[in-house]
């Protein structure tokens, strides 16, 4: 059965329910070879699928593709297997093949929480996708996201820059990487945690991979967080999934000026968790709240400038009127609150305040 399912697994335009109707159809690989196409359509395939699934049977035998995955340094399991995530196992629609780069660590990758948003996020979206992915990766939670552009990027280096273990759902083979300006990260998350794919060797980032993925992402994990979102948002899909698969989601309000809040907004009027921080998903899931790091302490001069900075972005234009420093002077004491992680050049002259450290 284990070759029967990475068989179908190659078969394009097979989707996930036709692939199991297949699987419990046939007992083994052999007999699906060697039937015929009317045998086919008794498993509920279209005649002109049944012909195409036959064809190309023959061009992708199981063994080729074990070896390439060997050789891109993939590992190839199946629902069969006891490396198959377990949270996954029993999710509807749950991939039958999965290749993983790296390594999903049961007694490591739980808990895990899903970190998801906009690939277009506003500076307040990154800082909250990344500090979320800090705090969860410093309490032992595997951070899992889909390595997009935007708020999933910064959830993974949230993680990373933390220690921790980060997990990425990819929507093309592991063999290729998208977007590819995300090479260095991939590379990095592989290190120390995983990649996962339920797509062959070689397969491109097709649009219609992403919806697919999102299953994947919502499945391995005990709940979801959608930072930013608009409001036809792939995210918005991951949380519906996340729900039908008895997950909890959370989901962080933003300004009601932002169209990229109007996706998080209607979650939380449908019911979504309000996430004020962090502590509210160590609550829900019954996680221990790992003991604040000792107060940070901050200069006369450090405490001015942080008084007039918030989540918005703020000119530092503005910084220099209002402290009455000098611009090096300000640009010295910017780079001393980045530093203690207080604050973060957004780009464009502005800055933003790092709200909840301790300081003293």
């Amino acid at each position: 059965m284990r070759d029967l399912l990475i068989q179908l697994n190659l078969l394009p335009g097979v989707g996930t329910a036709r692939l199991e109707a297949l699987a419990g159809f046939f007992p083994d690989l052999e007999a699906f070879r060697g039937t015929s196409v009317d045998a086919l359509a008794e498993a509920g395939l279209p005649h002109q699928v049944a012909e195409a699934l036959l064809t190309e049977a023959g061009q992708r035998p199981v063994e080729e593709e074990k070896e390439r995955a060997a050789a891109a340094g993939l590992t190839l399991v199946t629902r069969e297997d006891a490396a198959y995530p377990l949270p996954l196992r029993d999710v509807k629609g749950a991939p039958p093949v999965l290749y993983i780069r790296g390594e999903w660590r049961p007694d490591l990758d739980t808990p895990a929480l899903a970190i998801v948003g906009t690939r277009k996020p506003t500076p307040y979206g990154k800082m909250v996708a990344r500090r979320l992915g800090t705090q969860l990766a410093e309490a032992g939670v595997t951070v899992v996201s889909g390595m997009a552009r935007g708020v999933d990027g910064e959830a993974h280096r949230g993680a990373l820059a933390a220690g921790g273990r980060t997990v990425a759902v990819l929507g093309c083979g592991l063999n290729r990487c998208y977007p590819p300006e995300h090479r260095t990260l991939l590379e990095t998350i592989v290190e120390s945690g995983a990649a996962l794919s339920e797509f062959p060797i070689g397969c491109p980032p097709l649009a219609a991979n992403f919806p697919r993925r999102n299953r994947i992402i919502s499945g391995l994990v005990g709940g979801v967080v959608v930072v930013e979102a608009a409001e036809r948002s792939g995210s918005l899909i991951t949380a519906r999934l996340a729900l039908e698969q008895g997950r909890e989601v959370f989901a962080v309000p933003g300004p009601i000026t932002s169209p990229y809040s109007r996706g998080t907004h209607a979650l939380l009027r449908q019911g979504a968790r309000l996430l004020a921080g962090v502590e509210d998903i160590f609550e829900e899931l019954h996680l221990e709240i790992p003991e604040r790091e000792p107060a940070v302490e901050i200069s006369e001069e450090e405490r001015q400038v942080l008084a007039l900075l918030s989540l918005e972005p703020t000119s530092v234009d503005r910084l220099i009127r209002e402290t009455g420093f000098e611009a090096d002077r300000l640009g010295a004491l910017l780079a001393l609150l980045e530093i203690k992680d207080l604050a973060r050049d957004v780009g464009g002259g502005r800055v933003v305040g790092l709200g909840g450290s301790s300081t003293q």
